[in-house]
């Protein structure tokens, strides 16, 4: 009998070109294949929740597999699948769900964090992106509050993507110091390709006092990606969070989170 099950894992986002698998670079998602291939001796499809890009890094990820059969115990299971993979990608747990859950579809929300620092840190270079400039974070705080009060982010849009929609719906937006780092912290709904990255790099200009809090709202409500700031780099996001209904989870699950 075919069993859907969830996997819990988090990567260091540096050698990867992003999560889904591409024809010119490996990825996480096919590193997590050829895992699944080497214990179960089968060829298993992997569903993400989402799509990060090259170089961006996930404290938790979940992706969905099924698998017709009996696995090991899922604990030995995972233990198993980490001896295989590469030393910057971890499963944290495996969990079974209903047949019909689905990773991507089936979330609630979603959390990334943004981290810059302000001084050089050469233990960061791989994990933050560093601002020469004088910040001033409280105006970027005023400005990413009002990302709540709008659903269409158009604005801060890959161009030429499938999507049928560009809304999402932003319950938190903000810039906060711990020890020598400012983090961006934004949950939602969903998220477009590229949006966060667009988002803090218009927040930037803000703070670089090259754009004022009321040029941001406008750059929101044009709906134009071409009004919007430069993506920041990729090193800095983290795809830190994703929940869950409880109902779709064949056990009491306790969700992960940061």
């Amino acid at each position: 009998m075919k069993k859907r099950y969830f996997i819990y894992l988090s990567y260091k986002g540096t050698a990867y070109h992003g999560w889904q698998i591409q024809p010119n670079g490996i990825s996480v998602q096919e590193a997590l294949s050829k895992a699944l291939f080497t214990v179960l001796r089968h060829e298993i499809e992997i569903v993400g929740a989402g799509r990060t890009d090259t170089g961006v890094h996930a404290k938790l990820m979940v992706a969905h597999f099924d698998f017709d059969g009996e696995l090991p115990k899922l604990t030995d299971f995972t233990a198993k699948l980490n001896s295989l993979l590469p030393h910057d990608i971890a499963i944290s747990k495996i969990v079974e769900v209903r047949a019909n859950a689905h990773a991507r579809f089936d979330a609630i929300s979603r959390k990334y964090e943004y981290h810059v620092v302000t001084h050089k840190n050469v233990f960061k270079n791989e994990y933050a992106a560093r601002l020469n400039d004088n910040i001033d974070f409280g105006k970027m705080n005023q400005a990413a509050a009002m990302l709540k009060e709008y659903s269409d982010f158009t604005s801060f849009s890959k161009l030429h993507t499938d999507v049928k929609t560009n809304n999402c719906l932003i319950t938190r937006a903000e810039w906060t110091e711990k020890d020598d780092e400012w983090i961006f912290t934004i949950e939602a709904d969903r998220f477009l390709r590229n949006m966060v990255r667009a988002i803090v790099g218009t927040l930037l200009e803000v703070g670089r006092d090259k754009m004022t809090i009321e040029e941001f709202r406008e750059v929101i409500e044009s709906k134009n990606r071409c009004k919007a700031g430069t993506s920041v780099p990729a090193q800095g996001l983290y795809l830190v969070d994703i929940q869950y209904p409880e109902e779709i989870f064949q056990t009491p699950n306790r969700q992960m989170g940061f």
